[in-house]
């Protein structure tokens, strides 16, 4: 008996084997032939439409229109990219586009340029922070016509083509005419690299795009040859980017084998990412920021250093996706951006957080309904699934539900909130104030080139009252019930944006840093250690 059984065992595994073939294939077959059954119906819907409705149509335009629609229907993530739009959404990570090297900011229907890229077209021409542009190739460019994207769009261009700019510039009774010829201009990764506090360095990052890797690699060493041994990363506001580039960066602080996350999807096998332990940073001791505006990359970044017990994760609860997408170009060069898989951190947790298909508004609306709750200003608040349960390298017990959990949760600080400071601060009045303020005292605040010296002087210009007159003349009328918090919010505010404007970034982290709850909550953890 035991003999027969040996004899059949094999064929009836081969006959198990050539009837599961046999299945998978006739479900495939009739997935194919439904699949091809729907595509042929959307063909003869729109050969219909063209051929038999009462008006004559854009079918190019319902295509596209179709096309949208019906990737609306799977997550929030995946989307259909015309070619039109394609360059753009590239170059926000590719590190580089073509244009003429200014910053700008619209106001009162004029552009005005906030700062002159070093070394880029404008500079070289003699373009100057403080110009204002009200001409483009000998036509007016001014007037509520001016949109952010209409700017873009003209000032931007193939490298090596000229544009031709009128300027207005303060001090000069005429129009000054420039010429310039467009050229490649970086986009950063990194705001700034500084020492914080002794032997403290600090780092903001933006974006995880082309070019992070190396300016991480030249920050890392910079603060390293200015001492610092521990370190703070800055990944507020953070949405995301290349996957490779978080990878890149977790490879200077994992040891070689650490898991920094893995992805999974129907018809994605598990793939693990592992550092290499080529790192220069695997002993310096770390804090890394986090709120709801960091996603993907970011939460891959704060997840593997959270599920590693490499570091202390500081701040609120990250965005929640956790969604891999690959771009597939189309024969007309328009793009599919479709999720393929899911990310998930060291421990097992998946960083996507629920949604519903085909639902992106009540997907847009959970910051929305996070901040209603309560969220960003009471950890009790948050909604963490503590039935879904996972440890740390070091057992310590981390939960899903989506986004990453900081260590240390600071809340928003509602005590400078008063119905003045929402309006003004909505509004962007601050903004537009310390835009014109620096404006008519530039000649002056260009003398000085130091952030702390420009603080000490613009302390004494009573800003808070400047402020507030300022907001009144522009329609904002009650500032009755300020307190003493929102004042210092106002004046704080308002001294950060006008150092901005002389100084750029190297003078704008370093003053509004020093009354960060986060930033100083990170310095203080990395001291006591």
């Amino acid at each position: 008996m035991k003999t027969m059984k040996k004899t059949f065992l094999p064929i009836i595994i081969a006959v198990s084997i050539i009837i599961g073939v046999l299945i998978g294939n006739f479900y495939a077959i009739r997935q194919t032939k439904n699949f091809a059954k729907n595509t042929n119906k959307i063909s003869e819907v729109l050969n219909v439409i063209n051929n038999a409705y009462v008006e004559n149509i854009d079918m190019d335009s319902v295509l596209e229109s179709a096309l949208t629609n019906i990737i609306a229907q799977l997550d929030p993530h995946s989307s259909y990219i015309p070619a039109s739009e394609l360059e753009g959404v590239n170059e926000e990570l590719a590190g580089k586009f073509y244009g003429i090297g200014v910053q700008f900011n619209l106001q009162s229907d004029t552009i005005y340029i906030i700062n002159v890229v070093a070394g880029g077209p404008s500079e070289r021409a003699g373009l100057l922070a403080g110009d204002k542009i009200v001409a483009v190739n000998d036509s007016a460019f001014v007037g509520k016509t001016i949109t952010n994207k209409k700017v873009l769009e003209t000032l931007k261009g193939e490298k090596g083509t000229e544009v031709k700019v009128g300027i207005v510039r303060k001090g000069v009774n005429k129009v000054l005419n420039f010429s310039l010829i467009r050229d490649e201009i970086p986009v950063k990764s990194i705001d700034i690299a500084y020492m914080i506090a002794p032997k403290i360095g600090y780092i903001s990052v933006n974006k995880f795009g082309e070019t992070t890797q190396q300016e991480f690699q030249d920050a890392i060493a910079k603060l390293m040859h200015s001492g610092a041994q521990k370190m703070i990363i800055d990944l507020r506001g953070n949405a995301g980017g290349y996957m490779n580039a978080a990878q890149n960066m977790l490879n200077q602080f994992l040891k070689k084998g650490d898991l920094i996350v893995y992805m999974e999807g129907a018809h994605q096998k598990r793939v693990n990412f592992v550092a290499d332990g080529s790192g220069s940073c695997q002993n310096i001791e770390l804090a890394v920021l986090i709120d709801e505006f960091s996603g993907s990359a970011s939460e891959i970044f704060a997840g593997a250093i959270q599920d590693n017990d490499r570091g202390a994760i500081i701040g609120r609860r990250s965005f929640g996706k956790g969604l891999v997408q690959q771009q597939i170009t189309l024969n007309d060069g328009s793009a599919l951006r479709i999720t393929v898989a899911r990310y998930y951190t060291p421990s097992g947790r998946c960083i996507q957080k629920p949604y519903k298909r085909g639902d992106s508004e009540d997907y847009q609306l959970d910051i929305l309904n996070r901040y209603q709750r309560g969220e960003f200003y009471s950890q009790d608040s948050i909604r963490q699934d503590t039935a879904d349960v996972y440890k740390t390298v070091g057992g310590r017990v981390v939960y899903g539900g989506g986004g990453i959990m900081p260590d240390i949760f600071v809340p928003q600080d509602t005590t400078l909130l008063t119905h003045f400071t929402t309006e003004i601060a909505n509004s962007g009045l601050i903004y537009k104030f310390a835009l014109q303020y620096t404006e008519n005292h530039r000649i002056d605040l260009k003398k000085i080139k130091d952030w702390q010296t420009m603080q000490q002087k613009l302390e004494s210009e009573n800003l808070v009252e400047k402020t507030v007159d300022f907001c009144r003349k522009n329609g904002v009328k009650s500032a009755n019930d300020m307190n003493l918090k929102s004042k210092q919010y106002i004046e704080h505010q308002a001294i950060a944006y006008i150092i901005r404007n002389i100084l750029d970034d190297e003078g704008f982290f370093p003053y509004y840093n020093q009354n960060d709850e986060c930033v100083k909550k990170a310095v203080e953890r990395l001291m006591k250690k």
